[in-house]
């Protein structure tokens, strides 16, 4: 079969005997978190390592907020005065990443979580001790730990309460940091990279063992012969529009998060060599919805109604909204809750309304008539009695709202002039699916058989995850999955 290019269809050479231009071990597609996991420990296994990136090292990792989801205990937490062990962890994920995670990944990943957290410091990766104690998508500190909805109902009947979200050493995003560190380490390790360098095909011998990759750089064709293994680590498919609309179409019409080229390539190339994929229909969903206003207050629909307890991880509620409910959502807050919130932790929000009356904010919005009413005198009922009777809200946010009353429109997005709408929908995300892969990285196929000589790690993997996500755990998983993968195709 002749090779074609992953923008249209990828299929894998099944050749007798190609001329390589270049010869490793492992050969790496993709330089993203996982890609520099896996390309780090297979040159520590002894490997030689050769690691391609279309682009350059970094990928939708290094624009990320560069938060880890770990656990169990590690030294920054016992640094925060935390306590923690892998069985609470556990508990947690395994309900907050479902239905459906994949519990022997999952397990191993809790498990594995202290040792995982002294790998990434021994690359020189810093934490500092100290606990962001609000709730937001990103805290506009340098603290190394936060909650990511540990604290909130479900979760609190199921485990202990316990942050594990670990920041890198610098303000807001830190995606970049995380990816200096491991591309440094990874270069450290003897690993060549070669970026620019785009993945079009892969090599399989008559057995059907993946033997190398075909990859065009600046215009030339390059093959790369593996001797040990690939590992695709080529991130998710969300800028692909055609495998969204077929896979995960929740997503369609809506803003992508990544860095522009998670078009699904490393998944069609391990499906073409016989690989077979995994919750392909899960994705990450963000609401530009404010957590800090959104406790204070209560999140509505379209019909004005409440949905859900506004404290959980904020992909949750955004889940909630965008699955669930009609849209458009607001965040209504009063005077009070909005004054609450640092003007830098409001990310450059606006009130949609600002009016005196209930009626009038929904006359101002297109609610049904009596809606909010009815809506926020439930909730002042419950929030004088201090019980959250409907969604189970923790009861240091409840508080009866009180005119002044300010609602922002999540279509607006995160929008510094308040001059929304213009055509956006408020909504985000990145896919969760991919490559099914077992725990130490092998491709398999749809008997759940090792597709030979083929690894993958990261996005391009339906990793841990169900249905459900927290931040942490992209990053999380891959640098973690990575390395597995890495040291099993460093020896197959």
């Amino acid at each position: 079969m002749s090779d074609v290019d992953v923008e249209t269809d990828v299929l894998a050479d099944v050749v007798a005997d190609v001329v390589a231009d270049v010869v490793a071990d492992v050969v790496v597609v993709g330089m993203g978190c996982a890609g520099a996991s896996a390309a780090i420990e297979a040159a520590r296994a002894g490997a030689s390592v050769v690691a391609l990136d279309r682009a350059a090292p970094g990928g939708s990792s290094a624009v990320s907020g560069g938060e880890l989801y770990l656990g169990g205990g590690t030294a920054l937490q016992r640094a925060c005065g935390v306590d923690d062990d892998p069985d609470q962890m556990y508990a947690y994920l395994r309900e907050a990443l479902g239905p459906h995670p994949d519990a022997d990944k999952l397990r191993l990943y809790c498990d594995g979580s202290v040792e995982h957290f002294d790998w990434l410091c021994s690359l020189g990766l810093a934490f500092n001790p100290s606990l962001f104690e609000g709730v937001s998508w990103l805290p506009p500190t340098a603290d190394g730990l936060m909650w990511l909805g540990e604290n909130a109902w479900p979760f609190t009947t199921v485990a202990r309460p316990v942050p594990r979200g670990h920041r890198p050493a610098t303000d807001g995003y830190g995606g970049w940091l995380l990816m200096d560190r491991l591309t440094t380490a990874a270069r450290d390790a003897g690993v060549d990279i070669h970026p620019d360098t785009r993945a079009t095909g892969l090599l399989q011998d008559g057995t059907g063992r993946v033997t190398g990759v075909r990859a065009r750089r600046f215009g030339e064709e390059v093959t790369y012969r593996a001797r040990r293994g690939v590992v695709l680590a080529t991130g998710g498919f969300a800028d692909d529009t055609a495998m969204v609309a077929d896979h995960a179409p929740v997503l369609v019409g809506h803003g992508v998060v990544s860095d522009g080229l998670d078009d699904g390539s490393g998944i069609r190339l391990g499906i073409a060599a016989g690989g077979s994929v995994r919750r392909m229909a899960a994705t990450q969903i963000a609401l530009s919805v404010v957590p800090a206003l959104a406790v204070r207050g209560l999140l509505v629909d379209g019909r004005g109604q409440r949905f859900v307890n506004e404290d959980v991880y904020p992909g949750r509620f955004s889940q909630a909204a965008v699955l669930h409910r009609p849209g458009p959502w607001f965040t209504l807050v009063d005077e009070k809750g909005w004054e609450d919130v640092p003007e830098r932790e409001r990310w450059g929000v606006r009130p949609a309304v600002v009016a005196e009356t209930l009626a009038e904010v929904e006359s101002e919005l297109g609610l049904p008539p009596g809606s909010l009413e009815d809506t926020v005198a439930r909730y002042n009922h419950d929030a004088a009695a201090g019980e959250d009777s409907l969604f189970h809200k923790d009861p240091r946010w409840l508080r009866p709202l009180e005119p002044p009353y300010a609602a922002v429109d999540a279509r607006r997005g995160f929008d510094p002039d308040g001059t929304g709408p213009r055509g956006g929908t408020g909504v985000s995300g990145f896919t969760l699916g991919g490559l099914r892969t077992s725990v130490d990285g092998h491709v398999l196929d749809v008997a759940g058989v090792p597709v030979p000589g083929l690894y993958a790690a990261g996005r391009a993997t339906s990793g841990i995850h169900g249905e459900g996500y927290v931040s942490g755990t992209s990053l999380g998983d891959g640098t973690f999955f990575g390395r597995r993968a890495g040291r099993a195709a460093a020896h197959p």
